[in-house]
């Protein structure tokens, strides 16, 4: 088969689309966790078990997508992890016990993988250096309208339908991200089903961890893009329980975070040129690390408001859309004749770090105290990953 190369705005849309399925899954489903503890008769803690079954299958499944899509193909591989999207969805909207709605999480998380892996490796098919960092600037762009609109759309619903329409949203979101792709996605890599061999797979894998610069890239993301996976666990019962939002106006309160994201993205468009990479990056890092030490401070020393958990909040997400084009395309780079497993390990260390914020969240206990110590550590993690990378790229090239 021979890859075709698309625009510039097909591939911002049609990577848009596929990067939006894991939050989107995530956002419209967050106003519906305290709900679903009274639904299933259970506890906040086999609630949260959910979004961590998610984030799991959503981890590992990465390193199987990408792989996948590199020996059959970008488009085949997401439309086959689509309809496992659909299935799961499916699923956990006529679960008849919180059992149920654990296995429905973890299909649809394993679904969704194809998404955030895909996405970038068919920018990097095509594109790379400034051009590929501009178009995933567009990407998240265009990204933030979907989580923008998801917990305001679940908050909606669960008020009017109850929580089955959460999930009911989700298979038909999976249905038109599904006619999109079979319509407007071109084929952007030359499959090589050899590239699935265990051998192939596990060298394939080995060049990548062993590579300073995509591991500490992942790290980057895994600290600040994590932080955001993680602190959707906490959020819905910190602005819910203790500052007294009703589910609706939580779902419209979670535009603090997606619109700070858009607004960091429109900015770094205007700035790109004037900044270049390392303006950039160094931009954005110093607002994650501001946005970490508001969150701890604001935790540990003043009684929970919505601006002292969401200002915070906001200043983390400005600066994350600096971040993450440069940082993406970076980790991208070496490797271009893999393309589809480094954005998996990418993304693979993106989501477990999530996921590990989860667990350590719910270890502690207390969501209040597990998002005043959680999410800043990850912050800092982003920042000290990246001055790792700087290290490496340096003594290597």
């Amino acid at each position: 088969m021979t890859k075709a190369r698309m625009s510039e705005r097909r591939t911002s849309l049609i990577g848009a689309l596929l990067t939006t399925i894991g939050p989107v899954s995530m956002a419209v489903y967050t106003p519906a966790m305290p709900e679903l503890v009274n639904a299933f008769a259970t506890t906040e803690s086999a609630i949260k078990l959910s979004l961590s079954f998610y984030f799991g299958g959503f981890a590992v499944a990465q390193l199987v997508a990408g792989p996948v899509s590199d020996a059959f193909g970008r488009r085949k591989a997401t439309l086959a992890f689509l309809m496992i999207y659909i299935l799961g969805s499916l699923i956990a909207a006529f679960a008849p016990t919180v059992d149920w709605l654990l296995a429905g999480r973890l299909i649809q998380g394993i679904g969704a993988s194809v998404g955030i892996t895909v996405s970038r490796a068919i920018v990097r098919d095509q594109f790379s250096g400034p051009e590929a960092a501009r178009i995933l600037n567009m990407v998240g762009i265009m990204l933030a309208i979907g989580p923008a609109a998801g917990p305001t759309l679940g908050g909606l619903a669960l008020a009017y339908s109850g929580w089955q329409a959460i999930f009911v949203l989700m298979v038909l979101f999976g249905i038109g991200t599904s006619l999109a792709i079979g319509l407007l996605m071109a084929e952007t890599t030359t499959p090589d089903r050899a590239l699935l061999r265990p051998t192939r797979l596990i060298r394939a894998y080995g060049t990548l961890i062993g590579d300073p610069r995509v591991l500490f890239s992942a790290l980057v993301l895994g600290g600040c893009i994590g932080a955001l996976y993680a602190q959707s666990t906490m959020l819905p019962f910190v602005l819910i329980n203790h500052v007294g939002l009703t589910p609706s106006q939580f779902g419209f309160g979670m535009l603090m975070q997606s619109g700070f994201f858009f607004f960091g993205s429109v900015a770094l468009r205007v700035l790109a040129r004037r900044l270049g990479e390392r303006g950039a990056l160094r931009t954005g890092l110093f607002l994650i690390g501001i946005g970490g030490a508001m969150i701890a401070l604001s935790v540990h020393l003043i009684p929970p408001t919505f601006l002292s958990i969401m200002g915070p909040v906001a200043v983390c997400s400005f600066g994350i859309a600096f971040v993450s084009p440069y940082i993406t395309t970076a980790g991208l780079a070496p490797h271009p004749q893999i393309a589809g497993s480094a954005a998996a390990l990418i993304g693979f260390i993106q989501m477990a770090s999530g996921f590990l914020g989860g667990v350590a969240a719910a270890m502690i206990g207390d969501p209040l105290t597990a998002f005043g110590t959680v999410i800043p550590l990850m912050e800092f993690m982003s920042i000290a990953a990246y001055l790792a990378f700087v290290r490496a790229r340096r003594r290597m090239e």
